[in-house]
């Protein structure tokens, strides 16, 4: 394996199992509930991801804040003092200073360890889309890929991983300012539910809408056959917002439609799920497009 060490953010929504698996290190971005600062860590130690989801639908409101500069210096310092280069694959510049931080920390600490790889690539991908293209990284190192083969591969096909999802609450893009008070009062009333994906630029974009929750998982399955690439024998991953069965449904539906068989579902963290709310559900894969 390729001596370089693959460093994310805890928005990429990694299990603690797979950032074992994989050989990546994720560093936690907080979230505010209550008062109180939690850090996102992958094995979820400072809060259960049910109990979060269970304070929002309780009307609970959550703020988030990224990674600092110095948080990047400290993650990446001991790395470097033990000779080892740095690949970052951080959260989209769309949606977070994220992004920003780490460039900056890499800028300082090239000037202090001039010997050393040290790359951040802005992902312009969120949750287990960014989770996707971490995994992809991870294999493409375990090929043997160099640290700048697998930058250069990440930078080439960034714009080629999807994101089409769907919220159950408008409640929650109404007051991040992705939709107007009175279109979520409208969509509550008539059960109408948005389709998003994230766009080129990073950035969280309503794509169409449709009538009620299955229509809505149906549209996310629709949108992969117009743009997945070799669906067969894509890596398929589905996130969601504390509801399971939804994202089981949009998995059978997945196998069912293009025989897909490595398919991975975990959480929409906190950090996504505060704007987003209980009941979201995202599928990522390879495609055309996004």
């Amino acid at each position: 394996m390729s001596d370089f060490i693959i460093l994310t953010d805890s928005s990429a929504d990694l299990s603690a199992e797979m950032a074992q698996e994989l050989d990546v290190q994720v560093i936690p971005l907080s979230f505010i509930m209550k008062g109180r600062t939690y850090r996102n860590f992958p094995d979820n130690r400072e809060m259960d991801p049910h109990l979060f989801y269970e304070a929002l639908r309780q009307g609970e409101e959550a703020t988030t804040a990224a990674i600092n500069v110095a948080q990047y210096t400290e993650a990446m310092e001991p790395l470097l003092q033990a000779g080892k280069d740095v690949l970052i694959l951080a959260f989209s510049s769309g949606l977070s200073a994220t992004y920003n931080s780490s460039r900056l920390a890499v800028e300082e600490l090239r000037e202090k360890y001039p010997e050393r790889k040290l790359y951040t690539v802005d992902t312009l991908c969120a949750s287990l889309g960014q989770g996707l293209l971490v995994w992809y990284a991870a294999k493409a190192r375990e090929r043997g890929g160099t640290i700048e083969e697998v930058r250069d591969w990440v930078e080439d096909r960034k714009l080629n991983l999807c994101h089409q999802f769907t919220v159950d609450d408008l409640h929650f893009l109404k007051r991040g300012g992705r939709i107007s008070a009175a279109t979520a009062l409208v969509g509550s009333v008539l059960q109408v539910k948005p389709v998003l994906h994230v766009d080129n630029e990073g950035h969280l974009v309503n794509i169409g809408k449709v009538r009620g929750r299955q229509a809505a998982l149906k549209a996310l399955v629709d949108r992969m056959e117009e743009t997945a690439i070799d669906s067969g024998s894509l890596t398929v991953f589905i996130s969601h917002g504390d509801c399971l069965e939804d994202a089981q449904t949009v998995a059978g539906m997945v196998k069912k439609r293009f025989g897909v068989q490595n398919i991975c579902i975990n959480y929409v963290g906190p950090v996504i799920g505060a704007h987003s709310g209980p009941g979201t559900v995202a599928l990522f894969y390879i495609g055309t497009n996004r």
